[in-house]
């Protein structure tokens, strides 16, 4: 990100994380879910974005990261540690999932990742004894007011959100990332030059899980009652990849932008369509690939490569002329 790019965004983060002055719990309900969407399509970015891979589990990891920071609240471990130790439990499923599907490519990597969730689903409907299994899980109840917890999981989303952003830019400017580019472009060629694919894979599967993890975790001390149908729905998947693609994939504020702009739409449209929402989902999809293909970022910064393309023949054009005039 250029320097204007990064006060801009420092100045966004401290706009939004005012929202509590208004007293508006409504807002603060919005700019949670907000800060958790960001998350999730940040996450995304660094698998599905900067590496080119499809991936379909962030089902998964929020689930697992769900339930994993449920069970240990309800063993004693304080709240903030749950969630720190949930990021950590989703890390390392990522890193061992990684390591056995990420030798797949294209659409088997996809439905490898996919059926993830599915079978973390059962697990957790059966597993009865630790998970509550289809009655669900209740979490213990925080003794303060309710404007108190809502500021309190609003700031404390936001802090997430802000380490996924400041994941992706660190990955964009560090080898990791230009392997993860080297890897979207050409894996076999990236790997005959040297770059060692598994290791940056599987490096961009366990960073693409750690934070959604955490944020699972805080969701669930947030609603204080998960059920497996719930933390791992389908479209937990489905949604992060459109708000990528929506803002920018593969770029740093692309996937945050698109996380605001489908909130906006989730909120304004959808609630009105509830019974096709899944429908408009998918023609949403359909859009973004043929029309925005390179997200809302791809289009401004293809006008101004356009632009800078064009002065440069403009200047070439003149100094052919002013040469042959001489």
């Amino acid at each position: 990100m250029h320097r204007v790019a990064v006060a801009l965004t420092l100045i966004a983060v401290a706009l939004i994380a005012a929202l509590p002055a208004l007293s508006d719990n409504y807002l603060l309900r919005l700019g949670t879910m907000g800060a958790m969407y960001a998350i999730l399509a940040l996450s995304w970015n660094i698998i599905g974005g900067f590496a080119g891979y499809p991936s379909f589990s962030t089902a998964a990891f929020f689930g697992l990261g769900a339930y994993s920071g449920a069970i240990l609240q309800g063993a004693g471990l304080p709240m903030p540690l749950a969630w720190v130790a949930a990021g950590l439990i989703a890390m390392a499923f990522a890193t061992l999932l990684g390591l056995a599907i990420l030798h797949l490519k294209g659409h088997y990597f996809a439905i490898a990742s996919l059926v993830v969730a599915e079978v973390l689903l059962e697990i957790t409907t059966s597993w009865t004894s630790l998970t509550g299994g289809g009655m669900g899980l209740n979490l213990p109840i925080i003794r303060i007011s309710i404007d108190a917890q809502a500021r309190l999981f609003f700031w404390s989303m936001l802090a997430i959100a802000v380490m996924a952003l400041g994941m992706n830019y660190w990955v964009s400017r560090h080898r990791l990332g230009f392997g993860l580019m080297c890897i979207r472009q050409n894996e076999d060629a990236a790997s005959m030059v040297g770059i060692n694919t598994t290791l940056y894979k599987v490096t961009a599967f366990a960073l693409s899980a750690v934070l959604v993890g955490a944020a699972g975790a805080l969701y669930a001390s947030w609603v204080f009652y998960i059920e497996p149908p719930d933390v791992f729905a389908t479209l937990t998947s489905v949604k992060p990849i459109v708000m990528a693609m929506l803002g920018g994939a593969g770029t740093v504020l692309g996937p945050a932008i698109g996380a605001v702009l489908f909130l906006a739409m989730e909120e304004l449209v959808w609630r009105n369509l509830l019974q096709i929402h899944a429908a408009a989902l998918g023609l949403l999809i359909v859009a973004l690939i043929f029309f925005l293909p390179g997200g809302l970022l791809g289009l401004v910064t293809g006008k101004r490569k356009r632009r800078v393309v064009a002065k440069k023949g403009e200047t070439t054009s003149n100094s052919a002329v002013k040469g042959g005039a001489a």
